[in-house]
């Protein structure tokens, strides 16, 4: 099957998947943060996927994604590559639809991704040292077993799942003017840019990743897909290469990429915490991180700020919590963004 465009995302199917995920993932709350509505001195909102069932998102893509397989397909199995949280996502529509599920992650997946996926059920293989080999090996398993593979990124009703929390959003706030939205593989950058686009063309998307998960920021500077260095990195779950058609959904989504350091992430996970009564893992924090250490400039506000997921080691996020302390911010303020539009 060839690779999807941008092209071939279309609006309405994030409206059949809102329909089909309705009783399964939660509508998460949007949320005014005071302190980052004083911080900014505009309106700011949270988007709660770190309360979603499986503590991320991307069970909306991965359900939206399952249930649209036909019997055959389901009888034959799923098989997913993953960081941990599409993963869980997989795992747990998996179990709702009686699907059986072969995940492989990388061996450097938190354990509480790990232990989640278990505990739902599915099959792991944790034998590859990344994400990069743990997608090669799926997709051979798939290939090799004739087994649907299901993409976090490259699967249409994955990303159309995906899009449902912009639909949210834009019910509850439809005068938004700017989102800020975590970036990795594009997956939750796809179905919130191709959905509002086309809704909602007067939203600035401000995408946010770190400096060692910053493929999507190397490949639009250098207009070509740019391996990256596998570093570890707290926001795991925006971690790894990128491929053509994450590429194209950069460059016709965002309108803004901001980059943020690994203790900005740490302080910015320390914030929440502290400010918001809020566990949220690295690559759900970035957003906020840009904003606390203003790599976005005067943003126009209403604001909303994705908080992608909860899944982060309970003693990591401790540790965190008590080195920042009630301050939370101590990282620096030097602004580094990518702006492809």
């Amino acid at each position: 099957m060839p690779s999807p465009s941008f092209a071939d995302l279309r609006s309405q199917d994030v409206y059949a998947a809102a329909d089909r995920i309705r009783d399964v993932a939660r509508r998460t709350p949007l949320r005014r943060s005071e302190a980052l509505s004083a911080i900014t001195g505009t309106d700011v909102y949270l988007k709660l996927e770190c309360a979603q069932i499986t503590g991320s998102f991307k069970l909306r893509g991965a359900y939206n994604a399952l249930a649209s397989l036909s019997a055959a397909e389901r009888a034959r199995g799923v098989v997913a590559a993953s960081a941990g949280n599409h993963g869980l996502g997989i795992a747990y529509s998996a179990r709702a639809l009686a699907i059986p599920a072969t995940l492989y992650i990388p061996s450097t997946a938190p354990d509480v991704k790990r232990d989640g996926i278990a505990a739902l059920g599915a099959t792991i293989d944790a034998s590859s040292p990344d994400y990069e080999a743990a997608l090669v090996l799926a997709m051979q398993h798939a290939e090799r077993e004739s087994i649907p593979f299901v993409s976090a990124t490259q699967n249409l009703d994955v990303v159309a799942g995906q899009g449902t929390a912009a639909l949210e959003i834009l019910e509850e706030q439809p005068s938004l003017r700017t989102v800020l939205v975590p970036v990795g593989g594009a997956g939750l950058l796809a179905g919130f840019g191709m959905f509002l686009r086309d809704i909602a063309p007067q939203v600035r998307i401000v995408g946010v990743q770190g400096t060692r998960s910053a493929a999507m920021a190397r490949s639009l500077e250098a207009n070509q897909v740019v391996p990256v260095p596998h570093e570890i990195t707290l926001a795991d779950g925006l971690a790894g290469d990128i491929d053509e058609f994450a590429l194209d959904v950069g460059r016709n989504s965002l309108d803004l990429l901001a980059i943020v350091t690994e203790e900005e992430i740490e302080a910015a996970i320390a914030w929440l915490y502290t400010n918001e009564g809020l566990v949220v893992e690295g690559s759900g924090a970035v957003g906020v991180a840009a904003l606390l250490q203003k790599k976005v400039y005067k943003p126009v506000g209403p604001v909303v700020v994705v908080l992608s997921g909860a899944n982060i080691d309970p003693e990591k996020h401790a540790k965190l919590v008590e080195k920042y302390g009630a301050q939370g911010t101590r990282a620096g303020t030097s602004a580094t963004s990518v702006s492809p539009r």
